[in-house]
Order: C-alpha cells, then structure tokens, then sequence
C-alpha cells in the first residue's frame, strides 16, 4: 500500500530545535562570538532544511525520490541530535558546562549530513536559498503558515461524543442486537456461549456492549475484558477478578502466576450464574487460557466473545451449547445516517447537491462505520461544497480502488492522518506509547504532550489550553474516542483509540523512530535508526528483563520512558543504563506490582513529568537530593504510601503539580513551592502548623484536596485547628477546586462560616457536613459552582436541598445521604423549582429514603443515579423509592437505579423495579435504562466515604 510522506516526527522536532536555537541567542548565555555566528548558522542551515520537510509532507510517497527520503530519515535524526545536545549544553551551562563544545558537536553532525546520501546538490541548493533571512521568509512563508496555531481554542464538537456514548444515535444495531440476545436464550439453566466475528472496525465492540447492556437478567456477577493482540494475560485475569469479586481481587495482589489466579477466578465463578465479555480475542492460545479460568455450569451462564478472525470464533464455540454470529457492514441506509449524523445533526440537513457525491464516498466505506466516521471526521473540518467533497471523492477513489475493505479503510484513514496539521501528527502519533484498548487519561495526556516538546509555545499554562484544542481536533475528527465526558458536556475526561486506528498509528511512529515499543514479543522494528528516542513497555518484562538491558545498549538519547508492565526488574537491576540520558522529559511507570526504587532520578536534569499513578505500585524509594530535577513540573505519587518526603523537594522552583498520598508529612516548607497550582491529597492532621499556615501562601494555588480527619476533642492544639480554618479561608478566594474530608463535622462549618462574602471563584466542592441546613448560607454564596459533591452525615431536609437547587451555574451534582438506620426515612421532593441547568444527578443512600421529581423537575438534566436501601417496608406511601421519574425534562438520556435489599423483600423489589421500567418507558425521551439489585449493602454509584485523589463529582 502505497504510503502518505507525512513525517510528523521530523517537522515536528525541527520546529522545537529551531526554538532552543534562538532561545541560546539570548542575552542569557552571553555566548563568544565565534559560537554566536556558529549557532546562528544552525539556526539558518535547519529553517532552510524545516521548509524542505514541510513541502514533502505535503507530497505522496510515490512522488518522492528515494534520496529524498533518505535525506528526510537523516535529517529528523539530525533534528533529535541537535536538540539533544543544546539539551545538555542547557543542563550543563547551569552547572558550569562548556559552550564552544556543543558547537563543534552540533557543526560536526551537519558536517556529515551534508556529506552522506548523494543528496550534496539538494543540500547546496537549500544553501544558497537562506542567505537572506527576509527572503527566507517569503519564500516559503506559505510553509509557515502550516505550523502556526490557531489563535481560536478547538471546541469539541457537540455531536462528537454522541457518536461514541448515546444507544440511541447508534445506527444499524437494534436488529444485530436482538439477534444476539434471541442467540443467548435458551434453556434457563443451560451454559451459552455467542461468538461475534467480522473484521476490524465493522463495530463488533460496540454491538457486543449493546447486549451486555440491553440483558438485565439477575446474574450474581458480570464482567467486562478485553484480549487485545498482545494480551497480558495476569492483568487481564485481575481486571475480571476485580469485576466479580473485590475481595478476591485484592488477595489475588500476592498471586505470581497465571495458573494461580485462573484457579482463583475458576473457584470464584464455580457455583455463580455470571455473564462476561470477552473482546478481541486474537489467537486460539489466547482464548484458552480465559476460557480455562470460565467453568462451565449448570447456572445459566453467559458467555460473549468477539473477534476479526472465523476460526478463533468456531474455536470459541467448541464442546458448548454456542452459536457464531457474523457481523456484517451497514446497510446503505444507516450508513447514510451514521455519515450526515456526523456532518449535520441530521440527513435532512444535508445539501441536495450534495447527495449523489455522498453517496459515491460511502460506497467507497464498504459499510465499515469506522471508516464512515473517519472520512465523515475528514469532511467536517472541509467548507461543505460539492468541490470540496468531490476532490475528497478523487483521493478515496484513488486510494482505495481494488483493495480489500480492511485495507480501504486503512488507506481512508491514512487520508485523515494525512490532513492534520503537523502538531496534530506528532500529537497523534504520541498515543502509540499507551497499550491497545487502554484507557487513557486526557488530562494526563496534554501533561506529556506538553513535558514531550510537542505543544508548540513558552508559555506553560497557554501550552495546556492548546493542548485541549489538540485534544478536541483529534476527537472531532474521529481519531479519537471519547469515553467520559464532563459535566459540561465539552470537556472529555477520558479517551481511548479503536484498535484498528492504534495500528496505523504504531506503524508511523515505529517507521519514523517516533516510539519504540516493547510489547512482550521483543521490540517494535525501527527503520531509520538504531536510537531509541522513546521507549513504551507494554507488557511485563520480569522475564526478559536481561533482554531488553542488553539491547538498549545506549539509552543517551531516550527522551521518554512509559511502563505499563507489571514488574521493574529492569529498572532496578539495570538502572546504570538509563543514568547517561540527560535528555529523560517524561519517566511515567503505571500498573506496576512491586515497589519501585526512583533513587536514579535525580540524574535526569531534564526531567518534567515524573509519576507512578497506579494502584499496584508499591513504596517508591526518592533520591535525598531530588532538588536536582529543577524542570520538574508534575510530581504524582498518590498511590505510593510513603511516610515522608525529602526536604530537597521544597526546592523544585518549577514544580506545578504535586499528588501524594494521604499517609504522607510533607516538610514544612511548603510556602517555598510558589509555582504549585495543584496539591493532593493533604492530611492536615499530621502536617506541622508552620506547613498549614505556608499552604496558605501559595499565591497561585488553584487545586487543593485536603484530609481533615481529626477533631479537638482527641486532643489535637488549638493553634492546629485554627491555623487550618485560617489557611482554608484565605486560599476560598482563589481556589477553583476543593475537596474537604473531615472526620469533625463541626469543623467544616467553622470553615464555611469564615469564608469571605465575596463569591470566590470556587468551581468543583466536595465537602462533608453533619446538616445541609448549617452550610447552606455559604453554598449558596459559590455562584460560580458548576460541580457539587456533598456527603451529608444528618438532616439533608427541604431547606438544604432548596439551597443547592438555588446554585445558578450548577452543572453536575452528587448527593451522598450517609449515617444509619436511626436516622428517619425521608421523601426528599425534587419541584420544578431549581436546578435549571443540572444535567447530572447522582443520589446515593446508605439509609432508608426516597426520591420524588414533580413535573417539570430539572428541566436539562440528561444522567440520572441512584443507589437506594430498600428495607423489608419500603413503601412509604404512594409509590415507593423512586416516584414521578417521568416527569423529569426532555433531555434525560440515561438513568441507572441499584436496589440494596434483603433477600425476603425480592418480591417486592421486584415490583419497585417494574415501577421503574415503566416510568422509564412511558418518558417522552425513552432513556436508556439500568436496574440493578444487590443483596447486601455496598453501593455500585460511588456512596464512597471519602473523597480519592481519582474521584470526580459528575454523577
């Protein structure tokens, strides 16, 4: 298949280097002028060699002679090496390092260039074009244009998450759904087993999700995993562990082998009626090990696989009471709908003169929804003519005629890379580090594009906002799915990227030495260089550690580190590999099992996103002089439980974002970090009064989630506990988020109290109060609260919620009614009153209470969930639990209710749950709903009593 020459990695890098050039031309260094001139003529040598580069880019890879892409490989190598060294010569010249010898490496490098690959009349001509630097820039100033941001933010296209999250704008999937479920009825104690295949991006994910959904047949458990083509088999074990059984889960932490945990999740599932999923399941051995931990019994069970290939399907199907379902393409119909879905809210929408050209584009689509999304996501960022679509039309056509559908597709989706901008490709090809069918953390992902050099910019704050538009682009142009958006409906939280796209994506990146990959099987081929420029462990590497120390032989130039494996044997056993690199921006070890020694940190000058962020990962071990990693930003190590840190770290001048964990004494000197905008999660109880009072100095601060789980009456000084509502007071003006745990309940009304009558700009809360009615005064001054957590341990009466229903920007509310079974049953009455903007609502009761909407309550609200108690007389009055869910606005798209019940009251939750259906059903929305019973007392929507580090209040 013929390729697209769009090398996002050389242009992109070309343009960072360009920067660090003329940031060294500053008066900072105050350079000799011998090196002046020196670093002036790489500055002018690499503009001339950037403009060459963005005018391939623009080029198919057949137009492109092969000693010009020789010449392309070099010079994004060149580009890195460039950088590397003005790195160091940065790190070195704060140490006292030498100028003239960066100069006379970096010299030497061009030297050699312009010397290799038979190209010297290319280059020489490139030579005389940047004699002038004004000529320069109208030359080629419409290659320029290329690479400039966008002044204007991207927003997220409205209709974009819709595409991934809504059943209802689904299209084609009802009769392939109720095929499915007609396919897993059988006799009621019988084992059943369905295997969906097809090829990638036919949706086969999506339809199975559907049925997993749509069946609301009591099971004792369900679980939802997915294979992928390199599978982890320990981690996916857990991951179903962790669905079925918690408790299990956690004691399957001392579990070493995957024969241990399969006889683990076999044992747990034994004498359950359960309903798992198991997703892309690409190789026979694969589907053996899971099945192997799935017991087949006579409880009625339930079994969904999908996958590209026929054979593992039958596989799948073998010895068992199953059936195979192939899915097939859309039909022309909903592949019209999906496509003007996109483009337009609607078909009907679409130009007339635009039809017949649509049509000859989707035929084009095979019926294949990721294509049509892909190419719809191409379409919408194009003026809407029938030019326009018609030269789209000339490319598909020329790309993909005769090819297989798979490979059409591909090829539409190299069209869609091909359209980026340049920023957007590198950004886009960064994704490669994150494992397939990994869910990916937006915020953490704008971090690294920003620590990796790929956010064009200085300025950090403007960096990250530009880094969200980068976000939304790739989202709006279906390259990315989004898969948890906030409550304002504009912002994703959460993200992954279809299989299929995550393929072409690794194959770019590892052909341009973007990334090299590990993913169990040895490391991904690179075929430019024998550098590593970024490194991404995918699997666990305990076995083969020794292999990947040997081959990474020279680990100078690795610029990021990204492990997913489950142990660090390499890291510390072979740490001395890694301490020649001065140029490490990003070292993040996530799912890591063991404790993880980061004492070779502090060599890593260049350092700017350290974090171990996963639940797995054991008790770091920091280096006492970490003060070295004067470039770091972001510091996370919530999930490590360590007792202190070092006091070298009140040195980091550019630290922005510090996550620890609650265990944690931080020094006292906190006051020193005044680039902190984000500190979490604090214990106030065990910090010194001298660090509570320089909390309260950090001028920028803007995040804060603190611990205050102690009260006066155990002892604790005076002095303690006012220094704590003083320092709450004075950062209430400037705070946007704050989450408050205490254990005293009378201390948060001392701290509310105190606030200032200005309304802060206070935006998200979680808080914990005794009585809704003491706080309320206060609550209602945070005008510009748009996310409300409150856990409420007493009276939560018609007053205090009236309060909340008053908040005019509120966007997301989360009410979490606590205590126990003295406190009285309630109706808590929902009017239309308030609450005009709500669009989520999540109550969740661990006492015995009800919930009424009366019409016209909460006009916009689209999500609704609750978790109710339901005891042996739950009816109270007229109705039961849950009455008028009907009556709520137009907008209502999703409602999930879970039932904490006794076993001798099934029947009647049983009717309380047929009431609901039929509230549902009788809505003029139709939302989508889920029922779910538990017999015992935990609820499934998050009544957590206390605030984590990951939790959102979004209901």
């Amino acid at each position: 298949m013929a390729e697209v020459m769009a090398s996002a990695a050389a242009t992109s890098v070309m343009g960072s280097v360009i920067g660090k050039l003329a940031a060294m031309l500053t008066e900072k260094y105050k350079l000799a002028k011998d090196v002046e001139r020196g670093i002036r003529f790489l500055q002018e040598e690499l503009s001339s060699m950037d403009a060459v580069l963005k005018m391939l880019a623009e080029k198919d890879d057949d137009q492109i002679d092969p000693r010009a892409k020789d010449w392309r490989s070099k010079v994004r190598e060149l580009s890195y090496d460039i950088e590397d060294c003005i790195d160091r010569f940065m790190l070195n010249h704060s140490q006292g390092g030498s100028k003239a010898n960066f100069v006379r490496k970096a010299m030497r490098k061009v030297k050699t260039l312009f010397k290799d690959g038979g190209i010297a009349e290319e280059i020489r001509e490139l030579k005389s074009l940047v004699s002038e630097q004004s000529e320069r820039g109208k030359r080629y100033s419409d290659f320029n244009q290329c690479l400039t941001a966008s002044a204007q933010p991207v927003l997220l296209d409205p209709r974009a998450p819709a595409l991934f999250q809504e059943a209802s704008d689904l299209v084609g999937i009802d009769a392939p759904r109720e095929e499915i479920i007609r396919l897993l009825k059988c006799e009621e104690k019988q084992h059943k087993v369905v295997s969906i295949y097809g090829i990638g991006g036919q949706g086969k994910t999506t339809l199975a999700m559907e049925v997993y959904h749509k069946i609301t047949e009591a099971f004792d458990c369900r679980a939802f995993v997915s294979v992928s083509q390199t599978p982890d088999m320990k981690r996916l074990l857990r991951d179903i562990l962790s669905q079925i059984s918690k408790s299990d889960f956690h004691q399957s932490q001392m579990l070493e082998t995957v024969e241990q945990l399969i006889r683990t999740v076999k044992e747990c599932l034994k004498d359950k009626r359960y309903f798992i999923l198991i997703d892309d399941i690409w190789s026979e051995s694969a589907w053996d090990l899971v099945r192997s931990a799935l017991p087949v019994n006579d409880n009625g069970s339930r079994i969904i696989t999908t996958t590209r290939k026929k054979a593992i399907a039958n596989k799948c199907c073998t010895g068992i009471a199953a059936q195979m379902y192939e899915a097939k393409p859309l039909s022309d119909e909903d592949s019209q709908r999906l496509f003007f879905t996109r483009l337009f809210f609607s078909g009907d929408d679409c130009l007339p003169d635009l039809r017949k050209v649509s049509d000859d584009i989707l035929k084009k689509c095979c019926g294949l929804p990721l294509a049509i999304i892909s190419i719809a996501g191409l379409l919408a960022n194009r003026s809407k003519t029938v030019e326009v679509w018609s030269n789209v039309l000339r490319s598909i056509a020329a790309a993909v005629d005769k090819d297989s559908p798979i490979d059409k597709m591909k090829r539409i989706l190299l069209l869609s890379y091909f359209d980026l901008p340049h920023d957007l490709k590198s950004c886009l090809l960064y994704l490669s580090v994150f494992p397939e069918d990994y869910s990916i953390d937006c915020r953490q992902l704008i971090l690294l594009w920003v620590a990796e050099g790929l956010i064009p910019g200085q300025d950090r704050e403007t960096m990250e906002q530009r880094g969200r538009s980068y976000l939304n682009e790739l989202i709006n142009r279906s390259l990315v799915q989004p898969t948890k958006v906030g409550a304002d409906g504009t912002t994703v939280k959460q993200c992954r990227v279809h299989d299929v796209i995550l393929e072409f994506i690794v194959s770019k990146a590892v052909e341009d030495n973007f990334v090299t990959i590990w993913n169990g099987n040895g490391f991904s081929k690179n075929y430019s260089s024998n550098k590593i420029r970024r490194l991404s462990i995918q699997k666990d590497i305990s076995a083969r550690a020794e292999e990947i120390a040997k081959t990474i032989k020279n680990a100078a130039h690795i610029r990021s580190i990204n492990i997913f494996g489950f142990k660090l044997e390499m890291v510390h056993k072979h740490a001395s590999v890694f301490l020649n690199s001065q140029v490490l921006r990003v070292l993040n070890i996530e799912s890591v099992y063991d404790g993880c020694n980061l004492g070779h940190v502090k060599s890593f000058g260049q350092l700017k996103y350290l974090g171990t962020s996963d639940q797995y990962v054991g008790v770091p071990k920091l280096p006492k002089d970490i003060e070295k990693l004067q470039h770091l930003e972001t510091l996370d190590l919530r999930q490590a439980e360590l007792e202190n840190l070092p006091a070298s770290i009140m040195l980091l001048q550019k630290l922005v974002r510090l996550f620890v964990h609650e265990s944690v004494h931080l020094p006292d000197e906190i006051r020193n970090l005044q680039a902190l905008e984000e500190l979490s999660m604090i214990n106030l109880g065990i910090q010194s009064v001298e660090f509570i009072q320089g909390l309260g100095d950090l001028t920028y601060l803007k995040v804060l989630k603190i611990d205050w789980a102690y009260s006066t009456e155990l002892g604790v000084p005076k002095d303690h506990v006012e220094a704590c509502i003083s320092m709450l007071s004075r950062l209430f003006r400037r705070l946007r988020e704050l989450c408050v745990w205490t254990s005293d309940l009378d201390d948060t009304c001392l701290f509310m109290s105190s606030c200032v009558p200005t309304p802060p700009p206070l935006q998200m809360l979680h808080l914990v109060t005794q009585n809704l009615n003491w706080v309320g005064p206060q609550i209602s001054s945070l005008v510009n609260l748009s996310r409300l957590c409150i856990d409420v341990y007493g009276e939560a009466g018609k007053e205090g919620i009236n309060i909340l229903a008053s908040l005019p920007m509120l966007l997301s509310l989360t009410v979490n009614l606590e205590g126990d079974s003295s406190i009285l049953y309630a109706r808590h009455a929902i009017s239309r009153q308030g609450f005009q903007r709500l669009l989520k609502f999540n109550l969740c009761c661990r006492r015995e209470a009800a919930l009424k909407f009366e019409p016209g309550a909460m006009p916009k609200l689209q999500r609704l969930k609750l978790a109710l108690w339901a005891r042996c007389q739950f009816k109270y009055g007229e109705g039961g639990l849950v009455i008028g869910l009907q009556n709520l606005g137009l907008g209502l798209k999703h409602v999930a209710v879970d039932v904490c019940c006794y076993a001798a009251v099934a029947d009647e939750v049983e009717a309380l749950e047929d009431d609901i259906w039929g509230a549902a059903g009788v809505h003029p929305n139709s939302p989508t709903l889920q029922v779910k019973r538990n017999y015992h007392f935990a609820m499934a929507h998050g009544c957590s009593r206390r605030p984590s580090d990951h939790a959102t209040v979004e209901a």
